[in-house]
């Protein structure tokens, strides 16, 4: 098998179509002599003769007329390997696009990524994978189970590439009822207040407020985890809770909810917000045009 290479392939199908030595020497622009010899070494890499004499000059033997189907199947294979992928089309892929993204995205970079895929790829469809500590992302994006993901972390995988999407502030969120929002968010309130707080989506990785918070020497008191982000109105609504999260979250929930948005009384970074996708990926063009999908979506989130 290692001896039969793209050109003795190229010339078993010009001999078993031309049906003629001399024939296939000038559409190859070869020498007969060569052609010759590619046709014996041919017939003892095949084991058969592949072409006979006839009446009417050469014919071929049974085994010749398949291989000539499998030299065409085999021509067009390489041309196919060679040739440049087909332009993506959005507007007909029926692709099913996979994207990671923790829960408190639900609310305000999801939809507007739906919105905006229906639009443009309407028979494309999304299968978004909720982030939690037991799903390995990473492996996820290197074995091609998700396409890219979308999250904020303190320590960024160096093998993965990497794009910022936005950043935003960090804010307290309240029962509007809450003495705390007539007297004032101040820094001892804030430490010595019960915390809602949302169950860690990263095995082993403290949340960036803690980790703010630490490195100031502070530590706040969490006595209650949620797994989802949507509980969180529905808990502030009814304890005296505190809850600390990107603005524009907290400014989504306030819209529907008695919910008071305060300003952190510590100073701690804002939340940066990434999309990451392994190298398999990197060129792949309709992956391409979901990362520009995220981003575009992105930008609308801060608006």
């Amino acid at each position: 098998m290692d001896q039969l290479d793209t050109n003795l392939l190229r010339v078993l199908h010009t001999l078993l179509t031309e049906r003629s030595v001399t024939r296939t020497a000038m559409k190859l622009g070869q020498s007969q002599p060569a052609i010759s010899n590619m046709l014996k070494r041919l017939r003892e890499i095949t084991g058969d003769a592949i072409l006979v004499r006839g009446k009417n000059g050469m014919t071929a033997t049974e085994r010749g007329e398949e291989l000539l189907l499998l030299a065409r199947q085999g021509l067009n294979v390489l041309e196919s390997i060679a040739s440049p992928a087909p332009a993506f089309m959005p507007a007909s892929t029926q692709r099913i696009f996979h994207l990671g993204a923790p829960d408190y995205l639900s609310a305000l970079l999801i939809p507007l990524i739906i919105e905006k895929l229906r639009e443009q790829a309407p028979n494309a469809g999304l299968t978004v994978h909720a982030l939690n500590a037991g799903f390995d992302y990473a492996a996820g994006l290197e074995s091609g189970e998700l396409d890219c993901v979308i999250g904020n972390w303190p320590d960024l995988p160096p093998h993965l590439h990497l794009a910022q999407l936005f950043e935003d502030e960090v804010v307290c969120m309240v029962n509007r009822k809450h003495p705390v929002v007539s007297k004032g968010l101040s820094i001892k309130y804030y430490l010595e207040m019960a915390h809602l707080a949302p169950t860690p989506y990263m095995m082993g990785h403290r949340s960036i407020i803690d980790t703010a918070l630490a490195e100031q020497g502070l530590k706040r008191k969490i006595q209650m985890t949620i797994p989802y982000f949507g509980m969180v109105p529905y808990v502030l609504s009814r304890t005296d809770l505190i809850f600390t999260t990107s603005r524009s979250f907290a400014v989504q929930c306030a819209r529907d909810w008695p919910i008071e948005v305060l300003p952190m009384p510590i100073t701690v970074p804002k939340m940066k917000f990434f999309m990451l996708w392994h190298e398999r990926a990197h060129a792949a063009a309709e992956v391409q045009w979901l990362r520009r999908i995220v981003a575009e979506a992105s930008a609308k989130v801060m608006v």
